[in-house]
Formats: C-alpha cells, sequence, structure tokens
C-alpha cells in the first residue's frame, strides 16, 4: 500500500469552484460512464438530493455525479447547474429524447462563514463541471465545499477554527481508493499520528482546547440549538467493483473514518453523508477496500484542517502557535 494523488484514480473528473469573498463553494465527483453508488448517512442533520434511489432495493444502477456543496439546503441549487453540463456533454441516461443525469448531492451549513446570502447556485455546479473537464488541479483547504467550513463550534462561533475540504488516496497493487472530505462539523479534529487535538472549540483565553465531548458533558442537561447546520460530507471513490449493497456498505464502513479523528463524531447537529462511487473495473473483497477507504476518510478529514488558512474570526491551524 502506497500514498498517491487524488487524481492518479482513473475515470473520474473532480471540479471545485468557490467565492472566497461569501467564504462559499462546491465540490463535484464525475464519472462519466457512470459509477456504483452508495450512501450512508449518519448524524442527526442531513441535507442531501436523490440519495433515496441509492437503496439497494431500488433499480438505480449508476451515477454519473456527486456534489458536495455549501450553502445548507439552499446549496442544492447548485445541482441543476451539475445536471445541465453532463445533459451538454451527453453523459447520463439515454431517454431517447435527451440524457438524464444522475446526480446525488449532500450539503453542509456554512451560513456563519463571510455572506449568509450568497450560496452555491446553479453557476457554480456548471463552473465546478467545467473546472472538472479542464483538469484544474486539486486543492486542499478553503476551496470548494470547504470554503466555509468551521469546526469545534459548540463552544461557541468565537472560539471556532477553520475547516475545509482535503482528500487522501492509496494503492494497493490494482486497487485504488481515496477519498474526498468537506470538514465542518461540530467535534474536534484529533489527529491520532500526533495524539492530540489539532483544530476544534479552543478555549476561552483562546489558547489551547476545551475539548468539545468535555463542553457537551457539562450542559447535559440543556437542549440548545445550533441550527442543525455543520456536518462532514464526502465521497470514496475507487475501481473495485461492487454491487450496489457492497456499495452502501463502504460508505457505512467509511463513517468509521470520520469516527477515529471527529470527537464527538455523528451528533444530533452534524448530517455526516458519505458518498461511494465504483468503476468496477477489478475483483476485490469488500473488507480490503474499506481498510483503505477508512483510512482515506481518516487522513483526508486531516488533510482538510492542515491545509486550511484563517477567514474572518475564525483561525486555522497553520496559525495556531
Amino acid at each position: 500500500m502506497r500514498e498517491i494523488n487524488i487524481g492518479e484514480i482513473q475515470g473520474f473528473r473532480i471540479g471545485q469552484t468557490q467565492n472566497l469573498e461569501a467564504a462559499t463553494g462546491c465540490t463535484v465527483i464525475v464519472c462519466d460512464k457512470g459509477a456504483v453508488c452508495g450512501v450512508d448517512v449518519r448524524g442527526g442533520s442531513p441535507g442531501t438530493r436523490d440519495t433515496d434511489a441509492l437503496n439497494p432495493v431500488n433499480n438505480r444502477e449508476k451515477v454519473h455525479a456527486v456534489l458536495l456543496s455549501g450553502g445548507s439546503s439552499f446549496g442544492l441549487d447548485a445541482a441543476g447547474g451539475v445536471m445541465r453540463f453532463l445533459e451538454e456533454h451527453r453523459i447520463g441516461r439515454d431517454v431517447a429524447v435527451t440524457v438524464v443525469p444522475n446526480v446525488c448531492a449532500a450539503v453542509l451549513f456554512d451560513l456563519k462563514c463571510g455572506s449568509s446570502t450568497i450560496r452555491p447556485d446553479f453557476e457554480m455546479g456548471y463552473t465546478a463541471c467545467q473546472n472538472a473537464f479542464s483538469g484544474t488541479e486539486w486543492q486542499s483547504g478553503n476551496f470548494g465545499a470547504g470554503t466555509g467550513a468551521i469546526v469545534g463550534n459548540f463552544g461557541g462561533n468565537n472560539l471556532a477554527m477553520k475547516g475545509g475540504i482535503g482528500s487522501f488516496a492509496f494503492r494497493h497493487e490494482e486497487l485504488y481508493v481515496g477519498a474526498v472530505v468537506a470538514v465542518n462539523c461540530v467535534g474536534d479534529i484529533y489527529d491520532n499520528k500526533a495524539g492530540k487535538i489539532i483544530a476544534g472549540a479552543r478555549k476561552a483565553d483562546g489558547y489551547g482546547f476545551a475539548d468539545s465531548e468535555q463542553l457537551i458533558l457539562n450542559q447535559y442537561n440543556e437542549n440548545s440549538d445550533l441550527f442543525s447546520g455543520n456536518t462532514i460530507i464526502g465521497c470514496i471513490i475507487t475501481n473495485a467493483k461492487l454491487t450496489k449493497s457492497q456499495a452502501t456498505k463502504l460508505a457505512s464502513l467509511g463513517q468509521n473514518g470520520i469516527a477515529r479523528v471527529v470527537k464527538p463524531a455523528h451528533t444530533a447537529f452534524d448530517g455526516d453523508t458519505i458518498f461511494t462511487m465504483c468503476t468496477n473495473e477489478i475483483d476485490v473483497k469488500l473488507d480490503a477496500v474499506g481498510i483503505l477507504g477508512i483510512r482515506a476518510v481518516e487522513c483526508a478529514i486531516i488533510d482538510a484542517v492542515k491545509n486550511a488558512v484563517s477567514f474572518d474570526i475564525y483561525p486555522a491551524l497553520c496559525d495556531l502557535s
């Protein structure tokens, strides 16, 4: 097993666009030929599009794109731009009169970072696809769906930190597995290699971390509302040959990557959603794909916060002493 660039996984195009001033954006993963897709939703506040079709009992065979977007529920509008771009490029189900792209999406809440009135829309979704097809180089941090992401806001926004989007990928012989993840969670980010929290809710004096799990325990008898708007959203991509039910299981396994590094994970205020997209090229054992998928999600989350830069009141890891 060795680390590779996410762009080395063949069959996928990844594009992003963002409004840096408004602190929002979107990320799209396109598979021209269509990919077997699964999804797993954890946490209590998801925002998604067209995920029911991914249930293994339904007849959706392939998905042509997965959109990850900021903007809360407003950001689902960006999927329309993805649909239009793919239709223009004849990517989708042939229904004689046109092609219908299968596009799934998940959104995160970034309305408190930057402008709350500017959200990913039709044009942003279209532009993200243009960037995917032009071969724009992948960038982690304040880009795409991670542009306005923050982490550790249970102690208040003034003590939260900047999140972002990250990627990570592995190759083991002929098996390729990678993940793209936007990190915008209630909890703290724990780096297992460093053995410590590296981003999250800071102490009131701004020095050190307050420990979000302890903050929640200290307020165990209070029902506060964080506007149900945080969330980690991501997609595992692979060349593995999986059935729809196996792809769904892989998405479920991918949530373990979140649980390894986010403390606490899958809270009532998060809408953690992981998709999987499989090009079905090589026969594999699901558990082998799962091992790499979990690691890829875990490492992509760390990649996101390590590459994030400070914005407005939200300091990034790179600026902490």
